[in-house]
């Protein structure tokens, strides 16, 4: 009966005509702006902030959330399309999506997308509603030794999703590591691995290794003739539309994905990215059509848009019901909030039930209106692709380089950029995948940081990895996952079951 008097304080805030209006507002211009290339949800709050200082902070929440998830889910457009990931987690989406859109079903991609978002969204919402005071108690019981196992679960996961191998993957897992401790060290305030350059001291952006990674290095292939055009026939509705079979294929995808990315998302510092390369790892392994993974396998969309949308719906759980952001988009919330006057933290619940209530009612809307806007305008998605190449790449090289350049105003991050969009074109003649890397560079700074703490509370004993259960439960499922991936498979199913007498 609590929970129905709190949706029914949640509806009628959220339901209200001027919050509807702010939450499609929202969630349209999130989606516009995290399609461009290098523009992701946090530049899209960043840009959209100063707007909401004059409106209710419930108001203002709700525009705000429907940019950060309508952006999530414009990211994965151009990760489709031309193999851009507008941010980490929309990397794996690459894996599989533009495959697809390189056999002509670009719209397909981004039709099942559309639902596994929805889906993952209102899975999400579910979780946040029944568990949020007990899934925050979760989070809060996380030291600095769990959150170094699942840094390290996430690592083996970026390994297992290679296709070229568990090995290469490993190898660009540790690249991006390496690449992560450029910069100023947090601890001892040392400059590490600039080469004097001054302007690596504060280290390499997010958003000029994906760029020239993915981006860029798309750009040179498709150039130089490795890739077709993408679409030269005419689309109707109708080829929008999965099979029978597909549709079949992805309830279970789906649902797991939504499960794994409710889990993570709640962890401060793990979110998005962990579940959906987790999640993907784990549906490569166990499915029936694991080996078409990494070649236009339509469980290789849902599963990472699933998960991807789960986790960002319950990265608002230690947000609002501890105070503690999770990301730097999180962080902007949090300081929203701070600006109306309201302090998030375990008091929010109960001293403001229709901002807590009303944000979640309105997660409902955001992702329904996230389906109407979407779907209609998947023709013209797809329309792009038909646009010549001689005009298309060019286009595409300089949406890259303005959003790098907007980032620190720094013409040296567009030439980094184009380097790395070498590097990137090189690792794929040498069938080097850069999802892995990117993984290893976003989770690398922050495993060493949990590292470093832990040893630090331990007085440098290691053992207490293994001493505190839920950090060894962790490690146990990451060597596990190794190992499933590095053997055959059945060889675990029948090392673990008896076998019948011959």
């Amino acid at each position: 009966m609590d929970l129905i008097t709190n949706l029914g304080i949640g509806f009628a805030t959220a339901a209200t005509p001027y919050n509807l209006v702010h939450c499609f507002a929202g969630v349209f211009l999130g989606t516009f702006i995290g399609v461009l290339p290098g523009v992701g949800p946090l530049a899209a709050v960043a840009m959209l902030l100063p707007v909401t200082f004059y409106l209710p902070p419930e108001t203002a929440l709700v525009m705000l959330a429907g940019v950060y998830y309508g952006a999530e889910y414009g990211g994965s457009i151009a990760s489709i399309l031309l193999n851009i990931p507008g941010t980490p987690s929309a990397s794996v989406t690459c894996l599989d999506g533009y495959p697809l859109a390189q056999k002509g079903r670009a719209g397909v991609a981004l039709f099942i997308t559309a639902m596994a978002s929805f889906f993952g969204g209102v899975f999400g919402v579910v979780v946040m509603a029944l568990l949020s005071p007990v899934l925050a108690e979760f989070a809060l019981s996380f030291g600095p030794a769990e959150y170094f196992s699942v840094m390290v679960l996430g690592l083996i996961a970026a390994s297992v999703v290679s296709n070229s191998g568990v090995l290469r993957g490993v190898i660009m897992v540790c690249a991006g590591i390496l690449l992560g401790t450029v910069g100023v060290d947090v601890n001892s305030g040392e400059t590490r691995f600039t080469g004097g350059i001054q302007e690596l001291r504060d280290g390499v952006s997010l958003v000029v290794v994906a760029m020239g990674l993915f981006g860029i290095s798309e750009v040179i292939v498709s150039v130089r003739g490795a890739t077709q055009s993408y679409a030269t026939t005419k689309i109707s509705m109708r080829d929008f539309f999965p099979t029978g079979a597909e549709w079949i294929r992805s309830i279970a995808p789906a649902v797991r994905g939504s499960v794994v990315g409710s889990f993570f998302g709640t962890l401060p510092g793990t979110g998005q990215t962990v579940a959906s390369f987790v999640g993907y790892a784990l549906e490569k392994r166990i499915s029936k059509n694991g080996e078409n993974f990494g070649k236009g396998a339509i469980e290789g969309v849902v599963v990472p848009e699933s998960a991807n949308n789960a986790a960002a719906q319950t990265a608002f759980i230690p947000t609002l019901t501890l105070g503690i952001p999770g990301s730097t988009t999180m962080a902007l919330m949090l300081g929203a909030l701070m600006i109306h006057g309201i302090t998030p933290g375990p008091r929010l619940i109960t001293e403001h039930p229709e901002l807590f209530w009303g944000l979640i009612v309105s997660f409902l809307f955001g992702n329904l209106f996230l389906l109407v806007l979407n779907i209609p305008l998947i023709g013209l998605w797809v329309r792009l692709l038909r646009i010549p190449h001689l005009y298309l790449y060019p286009a595409v090289v300089i949406l890259i380089c303005v959003g790098v350049y907007s980032i620190d105003n720094s013409v040296f991050d567009i030439w980094i950029t184009l380097l790395f969009g070498m590097l990137g074109y090189v690792m794929r003649l040498y069938r080097f995948e850069p999802a892995p890397l990117l993984i290893g560079f976003v989770l690398g700074p922050m495993m060493e940081e949990f590292f470093r703490r832990t040893m630090l509370l331990s007085r440098g004993d290691p053992l207490v990895f293994l001493e505190r259960p839920g950090s060894a439960a962790l490690l146990i499922a990451a060597a596990l996952l190794l190992a499933w991936a590095l053997l055959p498979k059945g060889t675990i199913k029948r090392l673990l079951l008896p076998q019948k007498d011959i």
